[in-house]
């Protein structure tokens, strides 16, 4: 067997991996990648990418069915779709972002190998490929497997029972989905099947859809279920599937397809971390602020690593990652990491909540007085800005409205820079926007509200 060697080994070529890779290859670090799956990991292949595409072609669908009865004065005939299509347009956007990653990492002498990494030292690993197997040998390795679909013991995936990865690639509208777990991940899917005219039923085990975010933040996504017809059964526990019925303890509920999603697992089993003896947090791997793990020369990024999941998280931690093994002196100082729940309408957040800070002071402008909202017939949502009493600082915002993702870096910007209510207020903000909603609940927090 041949044996490789190089200074950095990174095991998953998913956003985190990908990214530490280029960096690395860039700041002229030997490196080798390693994943049995094309490039990109679950957030290119079968997550992030393809479910914004099937929300903006769901969009589109609805958007064209329901002209004729908005206040437009738009008349058109009933649309179909064709899904099979829709998806081959999804693959190939997913192709072309593959062929993306794969020539940055060229471009970076990255050496790429496709196989499945397992370890047998805290050095060595070897890679199971087509031709073979493989073992390499490196200085550094960076664990960056990410994480898989939570499967329920009742509810095995297989046949009509999906995880997302199937769901992503139905070639057919089903006529009736049952979405198991009201996170985002099931109501941005479940969303956007009901708009493409499935009848949708989301069962969630607590009293409360988006349990993550504070009631504020989630009532105005449940109120759109409600108006795009989509049936939300809360405190209500899934227990099996038989003959085309979900079965549950509030009763049986008839369905041609079961999404489940109810989380994600950190994806540590299959490459052998066990023989490593690393410290870990229940199901993830710990790591320092330089996402050292407990054993020298061993890095853990992404998932693995606990929450939040988010692609833009690990595509931080392998930046800085490669940078500390090409010898900078550097740890995590993030302030705040953004995240966006892609349903409809979006909810961002960034920084604390409201109940994370003692005496806040709290101000929300609400999109129903903002020019811009009014223009989109999107009235529904707000802007909230959290900040520290005695200094006026920004400490936490969070939006809830249409389009309100692409306000996320403004906000994280916001608090990186550690602006104050005062700065925030004094920005001439564009009009007509909704970012000037950002501006008014920055001036409501400071007595000097213009348009409320």
């Amino acid at each position: 067997m041949s044996e490789l060697k190089c200074k950095l080994l990174i095991i998953g070529a998913g956003p985190g991996g990908y990214v530490c890779a280029i960096r690395a290859g860039q700041l002229g670090v030997e490196t080798i990648i390693v994943d049995s799956q094309a490039p990109g990991g679950t957030c290119l292949n079968v997550g992030c990418i393809p479910s914004k595409a099937l929300i903006h072609a769901a969009d589109q669908f609805h958007e064209i069915a329901s002209a004729a009865s908005g206040p437009l004065g738009i008349s058109v005939g009933a649309p179909s779709i064709d899904l099979a299509t829709t998806i081959a347009w999804k693959d190939g956007i997913v192709k072309r972002l593959n062929d993306g990653v794969s020539g940055l990492m060229k471009k970076a002498k990255v050496k790429h190998i496709s196989g499945d990494a397992r370890f047998l030292d805290g050095k060595t690993v070897t890679v199971q490929t087509s031709d073979g197997e493989q073992r390499i040998r490196a200085e550094n390795v960076v664990i960056a497997t990410g994480s898989s679909p939570t499967e329920l013991p009742f509810l095995p995936f297989g046949d009509d029972i999906l995880s997302s990865t199937e769901a992503l690639s139905l070639q057919e509208v089903p006529k009736s989905m049952v979405v198991v777990g009201g996170g985002y991940i099931g109501l941005e899917i479940g969303t956007a099947f009901a708009k493409l005219g499935a009848k949708v039923t989301v069962v969630e085990a607590t009293g409360q859809i988006l349990p993550q975010y504070d009631s504020a933040l989630s009532k105005p996504v449940s109120k759109r279920l409600q108006q795009l017809g989509i049936d939300v059964q809360l405190n209500t526990k899934a227990s099996g599937f038989h003959k085309g019925k979900l079965q549950t303890d509030q009763g049986d509920i008839p369905a041609d397809k079961v999404l489940v999603a109810v989380g994600r697992r950190p994806r540590t089993d299959s490459v052998g971390i066990d023989e490593l003896m690393l410290s870990m947090d229940d199901a993830f791997i710990q790591i320092n602020k330089s996402c050292q793990t407990s054993m020298r020369g061993i890095y853990a990024i992404g998932d693995v690593t606990g929450e939040p999941m988010l692609a833009h998280r690990a595509m931080a931690q392998g930046e800085m990652v490669a940078e500390i093994v090409a010898g900078h002196d550097l740890s995590w100082d993030k302030r705040c990491i953004p995240a966006v729940c892609f349903t409809d309408p979006e909810i961002v957040t960034c920084g604390v909540l409201p109940h994370e800070l003692k005496g806040a002071k709290v101000s929300e402008f609400p999109f129903a007085a903002n020019g811009r909202a009014m223009t989109t017939e999107r009235e529904d949502g707000f802007i909230r800005i959290v900040a520290r009493p005695e200094d006026d600082a920004v400490m936490g915002i969070q939006a809830v409205g249409v389009g309100v993702s692409e306000l996320s870096a403004t906000f994280a910007l916001a608090i990186e820079m550690g602006a104050t209510l005062q700065d925030i207020g004094a920005t001439i903000h564009a009009h007509p926007t909704q970012s000037e909603g950002f501006q008014e609940a920055a001036l409501r927090a400071l007595g000097k509200a213009l348009h409320i």
